[in-house]
């Protein structure tokens, strides 16, 4: 089965960049037609989707967060990876990975705080 798993810093200074790796196992990153992406929910607020990668490699986000976000992957290591820029105590949330397919996503990583703050 699909399983995801997010990591990297739990606290992230203001002004400095968020960067997280999601970890794919049992299935692979490239197999078409799945996309993969990042949402976040900010303490006390909805799911907000921040961007994806496709398993073609190309990218989609936000009209938001697009001027500051960045996703990649590594296929060598089926991850991928979100940069989120200039952050703010705003940017303060649980963020998860997933795999979207038929217009949802099915499968989800279980999610890792992220606080920025001084």
């Amino acid at each position: 089965q699909v399983q995801l798993q997010e990591s990297g810093p739990g606290l992230v200074k203001p002004s400095q960049t968020l960067s997280l790796t999601c970890t794919v196992s049992g299935g692979s990153i490239t197999t078409s037609y799945y996309v993969w992406s990042w949402i976040r929910q900010p303490p006390g607020k909805g799911l907000e989707w921040m961007g994806v990668i496709g398993y073609d490699g190309l990218t989609d986000y936000s009209p938001s967060l697009k001027s500051r976000t960045s996703i990649s992957r590594d296929t060598s290591k089926n991850q991928f990876s979100l940069r989120l820029s200039s952050v703010t105590p705003e940017d303060t949330a649980v963020y998860y990975c997933a795999r979207e397919g038929l217009g949802y996503a099915r499968y989800w990583g279980q999610g890792t705080q992220v606080t920025v703050s001084s």
